[in-house]
Protein backbone atom coordinates (compact mmCIF):
# COMPACT_ATOMS: atom_id res chain seq x y z
CA UNK A 1 0.00 0.00 0.00
CA UNK A 2 2.83 2.39 0.30
CA UNK A 3 4.84 4.21 3.10
CA UNK A 4 2.07 6.14 4.16
CA UNK A 5 -0.36 3.55 4.67
CA UNK A 6 -2.18 2.25 8.05
CA UNK A 7 -0.06 -0.94 9.20
CA UNK A 8 -3.25 -2.49 10.93
CA UNK A 9 -5.34 -1.78 6.86
CA UNK A 10 -2.22 -3.15 5.24
CA UNK A 11 -2.50 -6.68 7.73
CA UNK A 12 -5.94 -6.75 6.88
CA UNK A 13 -5.89 -6.37 3.49
CA UNK A 14 -3.00 -9.01 3.36
CA UNK A 15 -5.01 -11.47 5.30
CA UNK A 16 -8.26 -11.31 3.54
CA UNK A 17 -6.16 -11.96 0.17
CA UNK A 18 -4.13 -14.95 1.70
CA UNK A 19 -8.02 -16.39 2.64
CA UNK A 20 -9.07 -15.55 -0.57
CA UNK A 21 -6.51 -17.04 -3.10
CA UNK A 22 -4.52 -19.78 -0.76
CA UNK A 23 -1.47 -19.31 0.24
CA UNK A 24 0.45 -19.69 -3.11
CA UNK A 25 -1.52 -18.44 -5.66
CA UNK A 26 -1.41 -21.86 -7.52
CA UNK A 27 -4.81 -21.95 -8.90
CA UNK A 28 -3.92 -19.28 -11.33
CA UNK A 29 -1.23 -19.94 -13.74
CA UNK A 30 0.29 -16.94 -14.93
CA UNK A 31 -0.44 -13.13 -13.41
CA UNK A 32 -2.67 -12.05 -16.01
CA UNK A 33 -5.01 -14.99 -15.54
CA UNK A 34 -5.39 -13.95 -11.94
CA UNK A 35 -5.50 -10.88 -12.85
CA UNK A 36 -8.76 -11.79 -15.38
CA UNK A 37 -10.39 -14.06 -12.79
CA UNK A 38 -10.36 -10.86 -10.31
CA UNK A 39 -11.64 -8.92 -13.51
CA UNK A 40 -9.32 -6.17 -13.28
CA UNK A 41 -8.82 -6.31 -17.06
CA UNK A 42 -9.53 -4.08 -19.12
CA UNK A 43 -11.91 -4.48 -21.80
CA UNK A 44 -11.72 -3.16 -24.75
CA UNK A 45 -14.22 -4.05 -27.67
CA UNK A 46 -13.67 -2.11 -30.57
CA UNK A 47 -14.22 -2.24 -34.49
CA UNK A 48 -13.20 -0.27 -37.35
CA UNK A 49 -11.87 2.38 -34.78
CA UNK A 50 -15.08 2.81 -32.65
CA UNK A 51 -15.29 1.96 -29.00
CA UNK A 52 -18.03 -0.06 -28.02
CA UNK A 53 -17.52 -0.80 -24.47
CA UNK A 54 -14.37 -0.55 -22.05
CA UNK A 55 -16.31 -2.56 -19.32
CA UNK A 56 -14.46 -4.94 -17.91
CA UNK A 57 -16.24 -8.37 -16.68
CA UNK A 58 -17.55 -8.50 -13.04
CA UNK A 59 -15.16 -11.52 -12.30
CA UNK A 60 -14.39 -11.93 -8.31
CA UNK A 61 -16.47 -9.06 -6.84
CA UNK A 62 -15.07 -9.38 -3.44
CA UNK A 63 -11.51 -9.93 -4.32
CA UNK A 64 -12.21 -6.90 -7.06
CA UNK A 65 -13.61 -4.58 -4.58
CA UNK A 66 -10.45 -5.54 -2.73
CA UNK A 67 -7.74 -4.37 -4.97
CA UNK A 68 -9.56 -1.36 -6.06
CA UNK A 69 -9.29 -0.48 -2.01
CA UNK A 70 -5.80 -1.30 -2.06
CA UNK A 71 -4.95 0.40 -5.21
CA UNK A 72 -6.62 3.30 -3.75
CA UNK A 73 -4.72 3.48 -1.01
CA UNK A 74 -1.78 2.51 -2.54
CA UNK A 75 -2.15 5.85 -5.26
CA UNK A 76 -2.52 8.26 -1.87
CA UNK A 77 0.53 6.81 -0.52
CA UNK A 78 3.31 9.69 -0.73
CA UNK A 79 5.89 8.64 -2.34
CA UNK A 80 4.87 5.66 -3.92
CA UNK A 81 5.53 3.58 -6.91
CA UNK A 82 1.71 3.27 -7.77
CA UNK A 83 1.18 6.81 -6.72
CA UNK A 84 4.17 8.11 -9.52
CA UNK A 85 2.22 5.58 -12.08
CA UNK A 86 -1.15 7.11 -11.40
CA UNK A 87 0.60 10.36 -11.68
CA UNK A 88 2.27 9.11 -15.23
CA UNK A 89 -1.32 7.31 -16.31
CA UNK A 90 -3.35 10.31 -15.30
CA UNK A 91 -3.04 12.58 -18.39
CA UNK A 92 -3.94 9.79 -20.58
CA UNK A 93 -6.48 7.85 -19.19
CA UNK A 94 -8.76 9.78 -16.74
CA UNK A 95 -8.73 9.80 -13.16
CA UNK A 96 -10.45 6.11 -12.22
CA UNK A 97 -9.04 4.44 -15.68
CA UNK A 98 -5.53 5.19 -14.65
CA UNK A 99 -6.63 3.95 -10.68
CA UNK A 100 -8.17 0.70 -12.31
CA UNK A 101 -4.62 0.85 -14.53
CA UNK A 102 -2.64 0.74 -11.30
CA UNK A 103 -5.29 -2.12 -9.92
CA UNK A 104 -4.64 -3.97 -12.72
CA UNK A 105 -0.67 -3.98 -11.40
CA UNK A 106 -1.41 -4.67 -8.30
CA UNK A 107 -2.50 -8.43 -8.64
CA UNK A 108 0.44 -9.01 -10.56
CA UNK A 109 2.90 -7.65 -8.08
CA UNK A 110 1.24 -10.04 -5.61
CA UNK A 111 0.64 -13.18 -7.79
CA UNK A 112 5.01 -13.06 -8.65
CA UNK A 113 5.37 -12.36 -4.93
CA UNK A 114 3.19 -15.34 -3.83
CA UNK A 115 3.87 -17.81 -6.87
CA UNK A 116 8.00 -17.46 -6.99
CA UNK A 117 8.47 -16.23 -3.62
CA UNK A 118 10.29 -13.07 -4.30
CA UNK A 119 10.42 -10.29 -1.91
CA UNK A 120 8.74 -7.08 -2.41
CA UNK A 121 11.09 -3.79 -2.81
CA UNK A 122 9.18 -0.45 -3.44
CA UNK A 123 10.44 0.91 -6.74
CA UNK A 124 11.82 4.46 -6.46
CA UNK A 125 10.58 7.26 -8.41
CA UNK A 126 13.48 8.30 -11.00
CA UNK A 127 14.12 11.79 -10.98
CA UNK A 128 12.17 13.74 -13.85
CA UNK A 129 14.51 14.43 -17.00
CA UNK A 130 15.08 18.11 -18.31
CA UNK A 131 13.08 16.78 -21.60
CA UNK A 132 9.73 15.60 -19.10
CA UNK A 133 9.85 18.65 -17.40
CA UNK A 134 9.85 20.60 -20.86
CA UNK A 135 7.07 18.33 -21.98
CA UNK A 136 4.71 19.45 -18.40
CA UNK A 137 5.37 22.91 -18.80
CA UNK A 138 4.30 23.22 -22.37
CA UNK A 139 1.18 21.41 -22.03
CA UNK A 140 0.09 23.06 -18.92
CA UNK A 141 1.29 26.82 -20.98
CA UNK A 142 -1.39 25.10 -23.61
CA UNK A 143 -3.74 24.62 -20.88
CA UNK A 144 -3.89 27.78 -19.46
CA UNK A 145 -3.84 29.52 -23.03
CA UNK A 146 -7.06 26.77 -23.14
CA UNK A 147 -8.51 28.33 -20.27
CA UNK A 148 -7.98 32.64 -21.82
CA UNK A 149 -5.00 32.56 -19.20
CA UNK A 150 -1.82 34.48 -20.18
CA UNK A 151 0.42 32.04 -18.03
CA UNK A 152 3.58 34.51 -18.49
CA UNK A 153 1.63 37.22 -16.88
CA UNK A 154 0.64 35.06 -13.96
CA UNK A 155 3.97 34.33 -13.37
CA UNK A 156 5.05 37.45 -12.94
CA UNK A 157 2.60 38.13 -10.28
CA UNK A 158 3.43 35.62 -8.64
CA UNK A 159 7.17 35.85 -8.25
CA UNK A 160 5.94 40.02 -7.39
CA UNK A 161 4.27 38.50 -4.86
CA UNK A 162 6.56 36.41 -3.20
CA UNK A 163 9.55 39.23 -3.32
Amino acid sequence: MGAGADPVSICNAAQELLAEIGPGASAFATAERFASRVAVCPGSQESAGVCYSRRSAKGYRYLRRLLWQIAWASIHAKDSFFAGLFGRLKPRIEGKGAAWAVAHRIPKVIWRIMHEGVEYEEKVAAPLSPKVLNRKLHRLLKEFAKAGIDANAAFARAVAAVS
